[in-house]
């Protein structure tokens, strides 16, 4: 039966409110069960207004509910009742979506007789009732312009106004005052707004995983470009101002690129069941299939669709920071800048202004490669920004198809310049990224679903470049200093092209490294360059791969990572773009434990090419020990500390440490008595122990099983000192030290105990090599992540009064790769079989 038959019926009946609002309860989630079905059927802005005019009809029910209850058969005309019903933000847009909040607005006038307080209550409580999530505002009309003057946020919204339902003179009424508003203060509006967009933008970063109402280029971008086309030109519609402000191509554009986007929010509004603006990757798949997105396969419609969604946000960024600067342009114009602009200015109508390229809007282009040029001149003094205004500019001109020599030669100083990425970000922004280098053509906003990988595979190759420009790291920076300036160039077209041959059915690291053949050769890059940079591409990801799955304290695991490297120079430019490649995946990813890794394997791989040889550890100590003997401060030690030190008897030791390390260890140790600590909790938490007494290991690990421990290293100095140290991937705040320093404390009483879980390895996810040094036997333990585990082996080895050397802790895809070096001088190998047993027992 239709709904309003029913609530006529429930009417005759005086029925209570409460019987009114189970009904249209009953009948919202009828409607809401059917919206993925009909969202399958209409997508988009349509799917968006549908749901608009269905809230509006339930909200419009109840507003005649109770008009019919106050005012039962004596109810007056419609336009006498001085209430209106008012739609704001995205609800009065027409954008709402499934599960945003309903913003009403009730206004009225204060009339004798009518009882328009009860009237407004009657219709929040039945609204409620029903199960509306409303964000309600309830003001008398003539207050509305002092309201606005509160908050910027809530005069947005009053702009934003529709009417519902109610009286049409009160609605004729408020819009006199919306004008009010609308015309009150515009210039401090404008320039309110766009630092609240800064703000976002800056909170908000394009990243594999958006938030496509408040990333860059996200709807609020272009609620902004309308917010501002509102109290500048008075339109209600962005529309209106096509073939004046803005031009009808872009607009074009812009507006199947918002499509695209109401379409994604809509669909996952309804995949995750509540209101999710962020593109999380586990709702993807649903996204989607609800978006019917190549059904029959699954893989390549989730990557079309973050693809798609990535490209469409970069449209509204493109179109409506141009548009914003444009309708801003008044609002931020000052005739104190005149004389410094002209000091500033280029060429007729470019500016460089605080390291920032601005051109006069609405001017004729020239040529892209005019522009080029112009980039490549800037960037050679000073890393450099580009307004959308420049940005416009250099979109509406065309890369020549073929490119003639001299765009090839300006494309190719691109990479000889100090700052390349500020060109590359430039062409990037403008749009003209792939046409100037085609083998990003294929990687341009594609997805990367490997969990490890913060942005799409073009930004993350802008940022590795980005980081090669900005080099600051205290070994590298000398490395990348001795480099030739051809060797430069070709490591920052290797930096930007490392991942382009992602996204096709060959590895692609071999797809990169023929695409960068090809193209390096186009760009008249010489042989032996070219070579290096196929082979750098081909391997980028040999350093990472090495140190987070190997034994790199292993001369076999140096000997293999080293063998395609012919040169020292091949691996110190290795070196380099991994540093950079990882510093660019995302923040905070390239963290200390990483850095001491990689220094760990580079300088093992450094001493590994000096003599083809395998080269024993007592030979890679010997040339540690000659470095510690020419330092200055080693020279100022007693006679008798320096031949402590040279004689402590863990080769590993020397080998896993600098020497600037080795004496700030040993200095310490040298003051001993029982024991002492120092915690460092910087971006990880780092904690070394220097103890001459018994140390409860396992009871240590135990509680702090909490944190996930990736190294380990336990080496003896002398005078009965043994130095510990525990790295975490984890960190604690400074309030947390005490509390951490407490617990060290307590292990060293050996009576304290825990309980701890046996964990469950499998015999076949142990190993024992007794035969993997001379020095050290090998454990390796490969199952699934389980926390406590190291705890408990160390707990069992303590029984067995075993000593662990070096433990290296590594986690990947919920399962763990311990290594653990134990000395073999105690009876580990003798007890090999007890140890198995003991560790595999179910």
């Amino acid at each position: 039966m239709d709904l309003t038959i029913q609530i006529e019926e429930l009417l005759d009946k005086n029925a209570p409110d409460f019987e009114i609002s189970k009904l249209l309860k009953n009948a919202i989630k009828t409607y809401q069960s059917n919206l993925k079905e009909t969202f399958r059927q209409t997508q988009g802005k349509a799917f968006l207004v549908h749901h608009t005019r269905k809230i509006d009809h339930f909200l419009s029910i109840i507003y005649k509910v109770v008009l019919r209850k106050m005012f039962r058969e004596f109810q007056p005309m419609r336009n006498s009742v001085p209430v209106a019903l008012v739609a704001l933000g995205s609800y009065g847009r027409e954008q709402l979506c499934v599960h945003s909040d309903i913003d009403l607005m009730i206004v009225y006038k204060e009339t004798p007789g009518y009882n328009i307080q009860e009237i407004i209550e009657k219709i929040l409580y039945i609204a409620w009732d029903a199960g509306f999530h409303l964000g309600h505002r309830v003001h008398e009309v003539g207050e509305l312009p002092d309201v606005a003057k509160e908050d910027i946020t809530i005069k947005t919204a009053l702009m934003e106004s529709r009417f519902i339902i109610g009286s049409n003179f009160i609605w004729m009424e408020t819009q006199r005052q919306l004008g009010v508003i609308r015309r009150d203060e515009p210039h401090a509006y404008v320039l309110s707004k766009l630092a609240e967009a800064e703000e976002r933008r800056r909170k908000h970063p394009v990243s594999m995983e958006p938030n496509i109402k408040e990333c860059v280029g996200g709807i609020r971008d272009a609620n902004l470009a309308f917010w501002i086309a509102t109290v500048r030109h008075h339109v209600f519609r962005l529309r209106e101002l096509v073939g004046n402000v803005i031009d009808e191509t872009d607009y074009t554009e812009y507006r199947a690129a918002l499509e695209f986007i109401f379409r994604v929010r809509a669909a996952l509004h309804l995949a995750a069941g509540k209101k999710e603006d962020t593109l999380r990757l586990e709702l993807v798949p649903q996204v989607a299939s609800l978006m019917g997105l190549e059904p029959e396969k699954p893989q390549k419609a989730q990557r079309e669709l973050v693809t798609r969604t990535l490209q469409s946000l970069d449209i509204i960024r493109k179109k409506t920071a141009y548009w914003t600067g444009l309708l801003a342009k008044p609002c931020l114009y000052d005739a104190a800048h005149i004389p410094l602009l002209r000091k500033e200015a280029i060429e007729p109508g470019i500016f460089r202004c605080q390291d920032t390229l601005y051109a006069r809007r609405r001017m004729k282009p020239k040529t892209f490669l005019h522009y080029l040029k112009l980039l490549l001149k800037e960037a050679a003094r000073l890393p450099l920004e580009t307004d959308a205004s420049f940005e416009h500019l250099i979109d509406r001109t065309a890369v020549p198809k073929p490119k003639g020599k001299q765009l090839v030669a300006a494309i190719r100083q691109i990479f000889y310049l100090p700052y390349s990425a500020s060109v590359i970000k430039a062409l990037y922004k403008s749009g003209k990224l792939p046409e100037t280098i085609p083998p990003l053509k294929k990687v341009m906003y594609l997805p990367q679903f490997d969990g490890y990988h913060h942005y799409p595979v073009d930004v993350h190759s802008y940022y590795t470049l980005a980081t090669l420009d900005t080099l600051d790291h205290e070994v590298l920076r000398p490395l990348w200093e001795k480099l030739d300036p051809d060797s430069q160039a070709m490591l920052k077209l290797v930096a930007l092209l490392h991942d382009a041959g992602k996204g096709r059915k060959r590895d692609h690291h071999d797809v990169g490294a023929d695409l960068f053949k090809v193209y390096a050769k186009k760009l008249g890059f010489g042989e032996e360059p070219i070579k290096e940079g196929v082979l750098l591409i081909r391997h980028h990801t040999r350093m990472t791969r090495t140190i987070h799955n190997e034994d790199i304290y292993d001369e076999s695991t140096v000997s293999r990572f080293v063998a395609p490297l012919s040169s020292q120079k091949l691996l110190d430019m290795l070196f380099i773009l991994t540093y950079c490649d990882v510093n660019a995946v995302g923040p905070g990813v390239y963290n200390a434990f990483t850095d001491r890794m990689l220094r760990t394997l580079y300088f093992a791989a450094s001493e590994m090419l000096e003599k083809p040889a395998i080269i024993d550890e007592t030979a890679k100590r010997l040339r540690r020990e000659q470095a510690l003997k020419k330092l200055d401060d080693f020279k100022a030690l007693p006679r008798s500390l320096q031949k402590k030190i040279l004689t402590i008897e863990s080769n590993l030791f020397f080998i896993k440490h600098t020497t600037r390390e080795i004496l700030a260890i040993t200095q310490r140790a040298r003051g001993v008595l029982d024991y002492d600590m120092q915690i460092t909790a910087g971006s990880t938490l780092k904690i070394e122990i220097w103890r001459k007494v018994p140390i409860n290991l396992g009871f240590l690990l135990g509680k702090l099983s909490h944190l996930e421990l990736v190294t380990m290293e336990i080496f003896k100095l002398f005078d009965g000192v043994k130095y510990f140290v525990l790295e975490f991937n984890d960190t604690i705040n400074p309030q947390e030290i005490p509390m951490v320093e407490q617990i060290i404390h307590d292990s060293f009483d050996m009576s304290k105990r825990m309980k701890l879980t046996r964990p469950a390895i499998r015999p076949k996810e142990i190993t024992i090599d007794c035969d993997h040094s001379k020095t050290y036997a090998l454990m390796q333990i490969r199952t699934a992540n389980q926390r406590g585990l190291m705890a408990y082996v160390a707990h069992y080895f303590d029984k067995l009064g075993i000593d662990i050397a070096t433990a290296v802790i590594t986690t990947r895809k919920h399962r763990v790769n311990d290594l653990f070096l134990i000395e073999k001088d105690g009876d580990f190998c003798s007890k090999k079989e007890k140890i198995l047993e003991e560790l595999t027992k179910e």
